[in-house]
């Protein structure tokens, strides 16, 4: 028979179900004499004895002995078990990334920050407002939790594809059991449990920031809406406040007293130090800095006229009447626009432009003309597409669209690609004579000034009032020469100074 020690006791040392507790030198049963070649432990008067060899108060006082150990010890490991047991919530940041945006936008610059750190968000909450070199794009947010990071400054240029905040969100919610021990080993104390259980409250954004401008538990709301969702007139009828109010910022009442201070008259000379404002190049300027850098590249030459529109005012006072029973503003560019395009059906190599390498000529069957038009973020060019296909009506109706989408900030990527030929209109800030820049590839850019009552002689030298458009073209000259450069021009004249003969060629 082979003997080996205890690792560890069992249970309870007195239930009759479990055979003697022995102690860790003893290897054999207590009936038997141990073995000489074993070591036993020694008594305090050094003679070598067993723990079990006498089986009368030296065993009783053994065993009694060994069981306060054995209570000691499993109070401990009930302890250690505690400890080991407890749990808590573990939450775990995300980062939240820039998703692709779409229109082959690679970076974006932040323009304002709807959140902090520290600050809970739920699902579909905005987050930020980013502004690319096409359009501005409203950021919300695809996790509930709480911001613990914001990656990016205001101003600063996100890149798509990076992290844009981070976002703490409830991995798991578990139970937390709280077990405590009495200073008496013998004695437990029963066990707490405490369930964390996050709830969610349905309401709008508008609604949670009336709730945290008055520090408002939505939860202690009674909502009224559908599905339980908290409406505004819930949160008012709360803080008994009537909806003209909803906007008013709570003022805590704060008195100060003024202290009267001597003040002795003296004199100084003040001077205002004045320092640099370094601004960075992002949105619509950072997309002209790289168009303009590449049409400078071009070979500019300018031409410019003076074109007699009198006819052409008058023609409009009549037919801006008929564009407004149709529900159409009508201004002269219209007009312009579609004698552009007539002109250049006589002189195609105006709406052309040259390959990569310059060894071929490209000449555009659509013709895509563009208007420079200036926006609260800046100069942009949307681009009116086969105006060649279309009448004056139709043009005005999308150049009307066009530029109720520049004010808003809302115009697309293909509303500002595809240009063929460019019309600028200077002259909506007082300009009359300008030299355009080409935007590349294109060959050729118009430039409008602004209309002139001007003095001028008639057919019979009779000095007369004449209204005077000044215009300006700049043209590759790569490409295009100075004649058909002024061939151009004269017909485009052609159509603007009489109507009518616009009229035969629609």
């Amino acid at each position: 028979m082979s003997w080996c020690r205890w690792s560890r006791p069992p249970a309870s040392p007195h239930r009759a179900s479990h055979p003697p507790v022995m102690p860790p030198y003893c290897t054999r049963p207590p009936d038997r004499t141990p073995p000489t070649n074993y070591h036993t432990p020694r008594t305090s008067s050094g003679k070598w004895t067993s723990a079990f060899h006498h089986r009368g108060s030296q065993r009783k006082n053994t065993l009694r002995h060994y069981s306060k150990a054995l209570v000691s010890f499993r109070i401990d490991d009930k302890q250690n078990t505690r400890r080991l047991q407890t749990t808590t919530t573990h939450n775990k940041s995300v980062a939240f990334k820039l998703s692709d945006i779409g229109e082959g936008i690679r970076e974006v610059v932040v323009k304002e920050w709807f959140i902090k750190v520290g600050d809970k968000v739920q699902q579909f909450d905005n987050i930020c407002e980013v502004q690319s070199d096409k359009a501005a794009v409203t950021i919300s947010s695809r996790y509930d939790g709480v911001v613990t990071k914001l990656y990016y400054e205001v101003d600063q240029t996100a890149l798509v594809g990076q992290p844009l905040v981070d976002i703490e969100v409830e991995d798991a919610e578990e139970d937390s059991s709280q077990k405590s021990a009495a200073p008496e080993r013998t004695k437990e104390v029963p066990k707490t449990e405490v369930k964390s259980e996050r709830i969610k409250v349905l309401t709008t954004p508008a609604v949670r920031r009336i709730a945290a401008q008055f520090n408002v538990d939505l939860i202690n709301i009674n909502a009224t809406g559908k599905n339980g969702r908290v409406l505004k007139e819930d949160v008012l009828s709360h803080l008994n406040m009537s909806s003209d109010k909803s906007n008013d910022i709570p003022q805590n009442d704060l008195s100060v007293e003024a202290l009267s201070i001597p003040v002795t008259t003296g004199f100084a000379r003040m001077e205002t130090e004045v320092e640099d404002k370094i601004v960075p190049i992002t949105g619509f300027t950072k997309a002209m800095v790289k168009s303009m850098t590449e049409s400078m590249k071009i070979p500019h030459f300018v031409f410019s006229d003076e074109y007699d529109v009198t006819k052409l005012v008058e023609s409009r006072e009549h037919l801006k009447i008929m564009a407004q029973n149709r529900g159409v503003k009508l201004t002269y560019m219209p007009i312009i626009i579609k004698s552009a395009s007539l002109s250049i059906a006589k002189y195609p190599i105006i709406n052309s432009s040259p390959d990569s390498n310059c060894e071929n000529i490209i000449y555009k069957a659509s013709h895509n003309i563009g208007v420079a038009m200036n926006t609260p973020n800046g100069l942009v060019v949307p681009v009116i597409k086969n105006v060649q296909n279309k009448n004056i009506i139709e043009i005005a109706r999308e150049l009307n669209s066009l530029q109720e989408k520049g004010s808003k900030g809302q115009l697309g990527f293909n509303d500002l690609t595809g240009g063929t030929f460019t019309i600028s209109n200077i002259g909506i800030v007082g300009g009359t004579y300008t030299k355009p820049v080409i935007f590349s590839p294109q060959v050729a850019i118009g430039a409008l000034g602004k209309i002139q009552v001007l003095p001028r002689f008639d057919s019979e030298g009779n000095i007369v009032k004449a209204h005077i458009l000044s215009v300006s073209f700049a043209g590759d000259h790569r490409i295009i020469d100075g004649v058909t450069m002024a061939s151009f021009s004269n017909q485009l004249k052609e159509y603007l100074e009489n109507p009518q003969v616009l009229l035969l060629d629609l």
